[in-house]
């Protein structure tokens, strides 16, 4: 059997011995994007404080390295065009609200990837807990059967190359201008300024 599809039957027989911990896992499978939106907007805090330009730069980056990986994916997906377990696999618990697009690579694991890698530049801690909840994210969609292991693992994959090839190209231009930025009437937006509450070191 095909090892994609037998470790799928496997976390799919978990869901069914575990009703205690669907809800959990159909809530977070389908509303959990709102930490990593969550940990972006901490991770723009956190910069802020810190003063650290590098920090800010990979702050900006991190969202339009995910919504850059996001569109990417669509592509992608397209391409390869997957259908979902529960469109070939008969006789599984599905907890998915079922759709046609495609199964490859997982959207959800693409930015749960792309988020995670942009916030390790901004802060280690952030970052660590951005992993923690893209390996939980990438579980539950595969928990609800959604997606195929394989789908989530590339997606994740796939999101952390997209940030991270375009975080090395893009840095030196964010990085020049937040400069230009800094010496506007925006600059508060990126560093706190003198004096105020948030100037606090972390």
């Amino acid at each position: 059997m095909n090892p994609d599809v037998w470790l799928f039957g496997q976390i799919n027989d978990l869901a069914v011995a575990t009703p205690w911990l669907q809800p959990v896992m159909i809530a977070y499978a389908r509303d959990g994007l709102l930490v990593f939106a969550a940990l972006m907007v901490a991770g723009w805090w956190v910069a802020r404080r810190s003063g650290n330009r590098r920090a800010m730069a990979a702050a900006v980056w991190t969202p339009v390295g995910m919504l850059l990986a996001l569109g990417l994916n669509q592509s992608l997906g397209a391409l390869v065009g997957r259908e979902r377990p529960y469109a070939v696999i008969g006789d599984i618990l599905v907890l998915a609200d079922r759709t046609s697009d495609p199964s490859f690579p997982s959207d959800h694991a693409v930015v749960a990837g792309a988020v995670t890698e942009g916030l390790l530049f901004v802060s280690r801690r952030l970052g660590l807990i951005a992993a923690a909840a893209a390996l939980l994210m990438a579980f539950a969609r595969v928990y609800i059967a959604a997606h195929y292991p394989l789908d989530v693992l590339v997606g994740v994959g796939f999101g952390t190359s997209i940030t991270l090839g375009g975080w090395l190209l893009a840095r030196p231009v964010l990085m020049a201008g937040l400069d230009r930025v800094e010496r506007t009437r925006l600059a508060p937006v990126f560093v706190a300024q003198p004096g105020s509450s948030t100037a606090s070191g972390d």
